[in-house]
Order: C-alpha cells, then sequence, then structure tokens
C-alpha cells in the first residue's frame, strides 16, 4: 500500500527514517537496491490462487477425521473460531517476530509491530538487513506452524471448527506466500544479497553486492 494512501504514525515515520539511513548506508558499502513491493489489491487477489493447492491439500488430509452428525459446527464453535481467529492473527505476526529476531544482529530489538487499522491488518517488520534464507524462513514460519497444527488438533480431536481455522489462517498466508515467490524468482547477478523488510508497505527490498 503506498504510503501516500494513508498517514504514516509516528512509530511508521520513526521506521521509515531509519529504513532510509539503512539504504543509504548499504549503497556506500557498495550495494545495489532492488525493491519488491506488493499492493494491497494484488495481495487479496493472487495470494488465494497461490495458496488453493495448499487449502485443497489440508482438506484432503482432515477428510477421513470430519466430524459427523449434525452440522458441520455448532453456533458455539462459529463464536469459538471468531474469538481465536483473533488471537492467532497476533500469533501469526508474533512467529514472524520470533523468527526473524533469532537471525537479526540486535535480534528482538529489529522487530517491530503495527497495525494499518484502514485495512484492519496487523503486521510485523524487522528493522535489520538479513540473508534471503533467514527472510524466507521468518516470511514462511507463521503458516508453515499454524497451518498443519490445527489441522492436527482438528484431526486429533475431530473438531470441524478448527479445521476451518487451519483453512482460514492457511489462506491468510497468501500474502506472505506472495513475498517468498517473488524472493525466489528473484535472480540476482551476485551471490551476495541481503534483505530488509520494508517499515510499512506490503514487500522487501534486496540489497545486492555490486561487483
Amino acid at each position: 500500500m503506498p504510503h501516500s494512501e494513508r498517514k504514516l504514525t509516528p512509530a511508521e515515520q520513526k521506521r521509515k527514517a531509519a529504513f532510509e539511513a539503512t539504504c543509504a548506508e548499504m549503497a556506500r558499502a557498495g550495494y545495489t537496491q532492488k525493491n519488491f513491493l506488493i499492493n494491497i489489491v494484488q495481495a487479496n487477489t493472487l495470494s488465494v490462487l497461490i495458496m488453493l493447492p495448499f487449502l485443497a491439500l489440508a482438506a484432503w488430509l482432515y477428510s477421513p477425521f470430519i466430524a459427523t452428525g449434525g452440522s458441520f459446527f455448532r453456533e458455539v464453535h462459529f463464536l469459538l473460531l471468531v474469538a481465536v481467529f483473533l488471537v492467532l492473527l497476533v500469533v501469526h505476526e508474533c512467529i514472524h517476530g520470533l523468527t526473524w529476531g533469532c537471525f537479526a544482529p540486535d535480534h528482538f530489538a529489529s522487530i517491530s509491530f503495527g497495525v494499518i487499522w484502514k485495512a484492519l491488518t496487523p503486521y510485523c517488520t524487522c528493522n535489520a538487513p538479513l540473508k534471503r534464507w533467514q527472510y524466507v524462513l521468518g516470511a514462511a514460519m507463521p503458516t508453515l506452524v499454524l497451518g498443519p497444527g490445527l489441522t492436527a488438533a482438528a484431526a486429533a480431536f475431530s473438531q470441524n471448527w478448527l479445521f476451518l481455522l487451519a483453512e482460514i489462517l492457511i489462506l491468510g498466508g497468501g500474502g506472505d506466500a506472495l513475498i517468498i515467490l517473488k524472493m525466489l524468482r528473484y535472480r540476482p547477478a551476485s551471490g551476495e544479497v541481503l534483505c530488509l523488510d520494508h517499515p510499512y508497505e506490503c514487500g522487501f527490498v534486496a540489497f545486492e553486492k555490486a561487483a
């Protein structure tokens, strides 16, 4: 989402200044910068297509455990689904931060959280450049943990509402998957590449060491 479409919070403005300082420092160190940003419309449409195979796989794995009798889930389960979903939105972002924080030079001091209130979207950002595999792992980890974990829990307890929650969270990882796809399709001329999370937009910046 371009920052011109919304007013940045004081925390975002502070991260923007730090981000620009890091970009300038990397340029002085001989790195070239490439931006990989995704707008919200693109993320909402393409992410669904990307995650369809994973949604289908989870449904196939869970199908033998579908609870039978009555409705797919009772009203109380729907209320639980909504409540747990809101909690797991925060957990999703915390997993991003926990993973990236393990690799950042200043660890968890480099991790920031926020909410884009206009889109009711929580987010996590890492303020330090990371290696490609570190950035990819941090981007993928929430979906890798929550999707299979909730699917397994739903199968173990035959709780359909947990399975629906797993499907929702797998779908919610589509934006992360889109970023990972951009990363994997990126073919740098140099083997030395660092990735910096954008401080307030969806995407990252790649720094490639000039020859």
